[in-house]
This record gives structure tokens, sequence and C-alpha cells, in this order.
């Protein structure tokens, strides 16, 4: 409750929006490494940590009905194929490619923006998602075993979902998005739960990362998010939880020793400018027409 207290009786305005959105970034990017520490299959950690979510969403929002519209049944569903295909992805191949594959959503959310929320996407922001694909060919042109070839398209796949996800919960602004996160949640839930009986174990460890993965790197994470996005654009709440692509890597590599390949990081770099250099050159542009 005291996150609800906190972000709810300051003004909100974009530039603290756009805090939460780093603030977030940072949160998420611990889940790379977590999930490959638990030794479970990809569905079983994916189930279970989002039953640990939804647990902290429904505390936070604590909706008065479970009657909800068709954004937030479609954000929810974006939300379940987006989780479960990053966990199955980071199981089949690197942490740093998932995440940095995920994050040509922006490339999505320009494309079905305008259909969806009437946003339309300037020159700047088609110049970045040239770039951004650019760095996307660069994962499937390395050498790629089977296995790591689906971990990237599911990776694609979560990127999909992810920009779905953004866009039905903009859509939602006026009212409560996180709605879409809850009911995804428990979606993904009941979804996977078929499959809790195959190879959890009992040990402490594992609990305690399921634990922390739900509780706070989703959970806290998606709370700040869902307050921040009411404040931005669809592609700033894409675009600004950057640190998460930057980071994920550097603590895969500290933590379980996990490399990326020259191309993919390549393809990291050309990501990651797309993002980040739509983001510079619409921050100056908007500080050119609007001095203060």
């Amino acid at each position: 409750m005291f996150i609800k207290i906190l972000f709810y009786e300051i003004r909100m305005n974009r530039g603290l929006a756009i805090g939460l959105l780093i603030l977030t970034g940072i949160v998420w990017s611990t889940g790379g490494f977590l999930i490959k520490l638990i030794p479970w299959p990809p569905l079983v950690i994916a189930g279970l940590r989002s039953g640990f979510t939804a647990i902290i969403i429904l505390f936070y929002s604590r909706p008065k009905s479970f009657r909800f519209g068709k954004s937030t049944w479609a954000g929810a569903i974006c939300y379940s194929l987006m989780v479960i295909c990053f966990v199955a992805g980071n199981k089949l191949t690197s942490s740093g490619n998932v995440i940095l594959i995920q994050y040509a959503a922006p490339v999505y959310v320009a494309l079905f923006g305008y259909y969806i929320l009437g946003e339309r996407s300037t020159k700047i922001d088609w110049i970045a998602i040239i770039v951004i694909l650019t760095g996307l060919v660069c994962f499937f042109l390395e050498e790629l075993s089977f296995q790591q070839f689906w971990g990237n398209a599911l990776a694609l796949l979560s990127g999909l979902g992810f920009a779905g996800l953004t866009l039905f919960m903009r859509k939602q602004k006026n009212d409560n998005p996180i709605d879409s996160v809850l009911v995804g949640n428990i979606i993904t839930f009941l979804v996977c739960s078929p499959f809790y009986h195959n190879g959890v174990t009992f040990e402490p460890v594992n609990w305690a990362y399921i634990i922390f993965l739900g509780f706070f790197q989703l959970g806290l994470a998606y709370v700040l998010y869902s307050i921040a996005i009411k404040h931005v654009s669809a592609l700033d709440a894409i675009i600004y939880p950057v640190i998460e692509p930057i980071l994920n890597p550097i603590l895969a590599l500290i933590f379980i020793g996990e490399t990326m390949t020259s191309t993919a990081k390549l393809g990291g770099i050309l990501v990651n400018l797309g993002v980040v250099g739509r983001g510079v050159l619409k921050e100056y542009f908007i500080v050119k027409e609007n001095p203060s």
C-alpha cells in the first residue's frame, strides 16, 4: 500500500513518470540470470512466478469487480504471451539475446499504435525502427543451433506481447491499466498449472528466486510501470526502461558467466542505439518546441 500512497499523493508529471520507467527497467533486468539459475521447466517457472506476482498486484489494485473490458483482456493475453515466451526463450538461448530481441517492441508499437491508440509515429521513430530491425537481423545471422534459433524466435514473440501489453495498457490510461497485468498473471498461472508436478524441487534457494521474481521483478516493477504509463506515450513506455537490456547481459555475465557472440553484441548495440537515439532526439525536439 505504501507505493499507492507515495505515488498517488504527489502530482505526477512526464519527468517523474520517466524516472519510474527507468527504475522499472533496473528491477526487470534481474530476470534473465535468475531464471537460468532455477533448474525447473520454463512453464513451471513462468506459472509460479506469475502466481506470486498476482498476489502483489491484487493487494495493490484491489479491483472493485472482476468484470473487465476488452482492452483489459487483450492486454492480459499479450502479457501472458510475453512472460511465457520470455522464460522459455531464456532456457533456450542467452539472456542477452532474449532481452535485446524483446526490445524490438518499439517496432510493433509504431506499426500498430496508430490503429489502436491513434498515436502517429514520426520520422525519428521510423529511423529508430530501421536501426532496431537491422540489429535484430544480426541475431539471426550468427551460427545458431536449433535450440538457439527457437530461443530467439520466442524472444521475438515476447517482444510482440510486450508491445501489445503496452498499447492496451495505454488505452486504459483513464481507468486502471494494471488490471491487464493482474488478469495476465492469473491466466499464466492457470495455463501453466498442469506442469507444476514436473521437475519442481524443494530447495529453499530455488523458491527464494521464484518469490523474488514474482514479488519484485514482476510485481513491484509492474506497479511502477502502470503508474508511469498513464503519463507518457506508448513508445516512451517502451523506450525508457532501456536500462534493462543494458544491465541484463552484464548481470548474466557476472552471476552465471554467460557471454554473447560478436554478432549478437553488434545486434545489441544497434538495438540500444535505435532505442536510446530515438529517446534523446524526441526529448530534444520536445524541449525545442516547448522551451520553459
